[in-house]
């Protein structure tokens, strides 16, 4: 079984790029507060690294 990730926003996007608004969408997430849990894969690390100033990781 993939190892899964917990992502949860710590920040707020406002002032950020659209793209990286769009990126914590597709995260599952929206709202500072808000978690996620996704598959540990090379797409979600990507994903994660373009909002690392956002957002917490630790393993589920």
């Amino acid at each position: 079984m993939a190892a899964r990730l917990r992502i949860r926003q710590v920040r707020s996007a406002i002032g950020y790029k659209r793209d990286q608004r769009a990126t914590l969408r597709g995260l599952g997430l929206g709202r500072p507060g808000r978690e996620s849990e996704l598959e540990d894969t090379e797409a979600v690390r990507g994903m994660i690294r373009k909002v690392t100033h956002l957002v917490r990781v630790e393993e589920a």
